[in-house]
């Protein structure tokens, strides 16, 4: 979910930016520190909306930068558990694949793919043993969030499911939403008539 978060915060503006208008070089500073920025309690800053306020600063001994109170607003997405995601399949590997939600990627285990025993093939594609239904490299599809982990806060990670009904590839959602049949016959594999 995107949001507009509000921070205060101490922003540290290098010398090199003395020559600017002093709000002109507090966004840029608080832009420097802040874009990208990943952390639990904000989530991933995507950009600085607005700078509110900037207060007197004050210079420290031995820096030779200048901090300001500054009051800012920035947009942030965090990802929240069940949320329901647009994504774009960027990487299939052996044991899943990789979807691009916005400014992160999720992964989808291979056993949260589809609602069938799936297997990758040396194409770079998820393939479905009874449904014949291939996910690869370039496929929309929508997942449901369901692992969000921070321990590592520089590389969070996410986990997806899409082995629910109305989740999964755009055409597999339109095959499921219409009632189509979700498994296709294989050859060979018909019992005969007695």
């Amino acid at each position: 979910m995107f949001y507009a978060v509000k921070v205060k915060d101490h922003i540290r503006v290098p010398p090199a930016m003395f020559g600017l208008d002093l709000k002109e070089s507090v966004v840029k500073a608080v832009k420097t520190q802040y874009t990208g920025h990943i952390s639990k309690d904000i989530g991933i800053v995507i950009d600085v909306l607005e700078v509110t306020a900037v207060k007197e600063g004050i210079i420290i001994p031995g820096d030779g930068a200048s901090y300001y109170e500054t009051e800012f607003e920035l947009l942030t997405f965090i990802p929240e558990i069940q949320e329901v995601l647009l994504g774009t399949v960027r990487d299939v590997a052996e044991f899943g694949a990789f979807l691009n939600i916005g400014p992160i990627d999720g992964m989808i285990h291979v056993s949260q793919a589809m609602n069938d025993f799936v297997s990758s093939t040396k194409e770079k594609t998820l393939q479905g043993k009874d449904t014949g239904r291939v996910l690869k490299v370039g496929d929309k599809c929508l997942a449901r969030m369901v692992a969000i982990s921070y321990k590592d806060a520089a590389n969070p990670k996410f986990g997806l499911t899409m082995r629910q009904d109305g989740l999964g590839k755009d055409e597999w959602v339109v095959d499921d939403l219409s009632g189509e049949p979700k498994a296709r016959k294989r050859p060979g594999k018909e019992k005969a008539a007695a």
